[in-house]
C-alpha cells in the first residue's frame, strides 16, 4: 500500500512539474512576443525621428579686429537672422571680443532652433587682405557646436586683393 501511495505522489509531482514547464514555456513565448512588439515600436519611433526633416542653413561670420557680424541664411540665401557685436555691447573695444561672439552665436542658435535648422555650412570672412579672421570666430563656432548643431563644413571666404589700385605713399613708400 505504501508503494502505491508513493507512486501516486511521484506521479502527481511529475504532473505538477510538467504543468509548471508548460506555463513557463507559454510565459516565455508571451514575453518573446512582447519583446518583439516593443522592438517594433522602437523601430517605428526611430523611423519617425529619422524622418524628421534636417534643415541646413548657411552661417556667414564676418570678423574683423573691431567687430563680429553673423548672418544666418537658408540654403536659398534668404536671411533668417543677423546679429552683430554692437547689439550685445555698446563698448566699441568689446565688439570683437570672443565672449561677445559667444553671445551672438547663442542668439543665432535660438533663431536657428525656431526655424528648425539642425546644421550649418559656415563661411568665415575677414577684412580684405588680412591673413586671419578676428578673435571671435573660433569662440562662435565652438558655442554653436555646444548648442547641438552640426557643422557640416567651414569655408574661408576672405577676399584677397590681386593688384588693384596703387597704394598710397609714393615710389619710395611711407617715410616714418
Amino acid at each position: 500500500m505504501a508503494d502505491k501511495e508513493e507512486e501516486k505522489q511521484i506521479e502527481e509531482q511529475e504532473d505538477v512539474q510538467e504543468e509548471v514547464r508548460e506555463k513557463s514555456s507559454e510565459n516565455k513565448k508571451e514575453e518573446s512576443k512582447d519583446k518583439e512588439e516593443k522592438r517594433e515600436e522602437r523601430k517605428d519611433i526611430r523611423d519617425v525621428k529619422k524622418k524628421k526633416e534636417e534643415r541646413i542653413g548657411i552661417l556667414n561670420i564676418y570678423t574683423t579686429f573691431n567687430n563680429t557680424i553673423m548672418n544666418l541664411t537658408d540654403m536659398s540665401g534668404k536671411s533668417l537672422a543677423k546679429f552683430s557685436g554692437g547689439q550685445s555691447t555698446k563698448q566699441d573695444r568689446l565688439k570683437a571680443n570672443p565672449t561677445i561672439a559667444m553671445f551672438i552665436a547663442q542668439k543665432i542658435a535660438e533663431e536657428a532652433q525656431d526655424n528648425g535648422i539642425t546644421g550649418f555650412y559656415v563661411k568665415i570672412r575677414a577684412s580684405t587682405g588680412q591673413n586671419n579672421p578676428g578673435p571671435g570666430t573660433h569662440a562662435a563656432i565652438k558655442s554653436l557646436t555646444r548648442a547641438g548643431f552640426k557643422i557640416l563644413s567651414i569655408m574661408e571666404t576672405t577676399r584677397i586683393p590681386r593688384g588693384g589700385p596703387k597704394k598710397k605713399g609714393g615710389r619710395r613708400g611711407r617715410r616714418v
